[in-house]
C-alpha cells in the first residue's frame, strides 16, 4: 500500500527551515534532503527510491529486526557480482558513479530528522516494527566498489554523532575487495563506531560459488577475506539458502561450507542464514524456490554442530 502523501524535495536552507518552525539538528552543514514521497514499508519490497532520495533509503529488515536506514553507493545498479537471487532489477556488470558525499550526509541527516523528530515512524512503517535498528551500506551493488567508501563512512559516523544516536553501522558485503587498503580502513572506522559486517557467503565449492554467484570461485580467498574483515571489525556471514532447478544444496555442498568456516569460527559472531523472502530479478528468477523452513533449521543445527556458531534464520 502506498501513502497518498508526497512531500517537496529539495535543499533546504536555514531560514527556510526556521520558517517553517523546522529545527536542524546537523552541525556541520547548512541544507538537507527532504524525502520526497512517503511509502508503506514492506518486509517483501526493499525498493531502493522509498523515500525519493538518491544515497538513502528505508526498509524493514528481517534480520536487523525493524527499520534499516540503507546507503545505497551504487545507484547506477552495477555491480561486481552476479548473484542469481539478485533483487536489483537491471542489474549490469561494473562500478559505482562517484558519489557525491555532502548529498549523502543531507539526506541521511534529512531523513533521520523525518524518523526521530517526524512522524514517519506513523506514516510508513508498520506498529511492530516501529523500530529504528541501522544504517546499513547495502543498495544496488557492491559498497566497497566505491572509492568513496571510506568517506561515506565518515560522513555517517559525523551525522550519528551531530544527531547523538547511538546506531549500529552495517556493511553488507561479499568480501571481494578487502584486499584493497582503502576498505580496509573503511571497515576499519566502522568497526570503531559499533559497526558491523555481514559477509556474504552463500556456498563454499568453486563450481557452485560460480553458478551462484557469477564469480569464479575461489573458497581459499573467500576464507582470507573473511579472516582478514573479522580482524577488522565484528564480522557475521550471511547466507541465502536455497533450491536450484528445485534441488536443494547437496550434502557435498553443506560440508564444503562447514569445513571453510570451522577454522574461522572463533572470530565470527556468527551467521544469519536467510531463504527468498523476495524474487529475483535476474534471468535466472524461474529456477529459484525457497527451501521449507524445517530445511533451513536443519542446517543451521547443522552449521551449529560443526562450528560452534550461532546460527540466526530467517526463512
Amino acid at each position: 500500500m502506498q501513502v497518498a502523501i508526497r512531500a517537496v524535495w529539495g535543499m533546504v536552507t536555514d531560514i527556510e527551515r526556521q520558517t517553517a518552525g523546522d529545527v536542524h539538528v546537523g552541525k556541520t552543514s547548512t541544507s538537507r534532503a527532504q524525502i520526497i514521497q512517503w511509502v508503506m514499508l514492506r518486509t517483501d519490497d526493499h525498493s531502493r527510491d522509498s523515500a525519493g532520495l538518491r544515497y538513502v533509503y528505508p526498509v524493514i529488515s528481517r534480520r536487523a529486526g525493524g527499520v534499516s536506514v540503507g546507503i545505497n553507493l551504487n545507484p547506477n545498479n552495477a555491480c561486481n557480482w552476479a548473484c542469481v537471487y539478485c533483487q536489483v532489477e537491471g542489474l549490469t556488470r561494473g562500478g559505482p558513479p562517484p558519489i557525491d558525499l555532502d548529498l549523502l550526509e543531507q539526506e541521511l541527516s534529512g531523513f533521520l530528522e523525518a524518523v526521530l523528530h517526524g512522524d514517519f515512524m506513523q506514516r510508513c512503517v508498520p506498529l511492530e516494527a516501529q523500530r529504528l535498528m541501522d544504517i546499513a551500506f547495502s543498495g544496488n551493488g557492491e559498497p566497497t566498489s566505491s572509492p568513496e567508501f571510506p568517506g561515506a563512512v565518515a560522513r555517517v559516523a559525523r551525522v550519528l554523532s551531530n544527531f547523538s544516536l547511538n546506531l549500529p553501522p552495517r556493511l553488507i558485503t561479499n568480501g571481494s575487495l578487502l584486499h584493497r587498503s582503502d576498505v580496509q580502513s573503511g571497515i576499519r572506522h566502522l568497526g570503531s563506531l559499533g559497526g558491523e559486517v555481514w559477509f556474504k557467503l552463500d556456498r563454499a565449492g568453486a563450481d557452485e560459488i560460480q553458478e551462484i554467484n557469477g564469480v569464479p570461485g575461489a573458497p581459499e580467498k573467500i576464507s582470507r577475506a573473511l579472516e582478514t574483515c573479522a580482524g577488522l571489525a565484528r564480522t557475521w556471514v550471511q547466507t541465502c539458502w536455497f533450491a536450484l532447478d528445485g534441488d536443494p544444496p547437496s550434502a557435498g555442498s553443506v560440508d564444503a561450507y562447514c569445513l571453510l568456516l570451522r577454522p574461522l569460527a572463533h572470530q565470527l559472531a556468527g551467521v544469519h542464514l536467510y531463504g527468498l523472502a523476495r524474487p529475483s530479478m535476474q534471468a535466472a528468477a524461474s529456477r529459484l524456490t525457497a527451501l521449507p523452513e524445517p530445511d533451513m533449521q536443519l542446517f543451521a543445527r547443522r552449521i551449529e554442530i560443526e562450528t560452534g556458531l550461532k546460527v540466526i534464520v530467517s526463512p
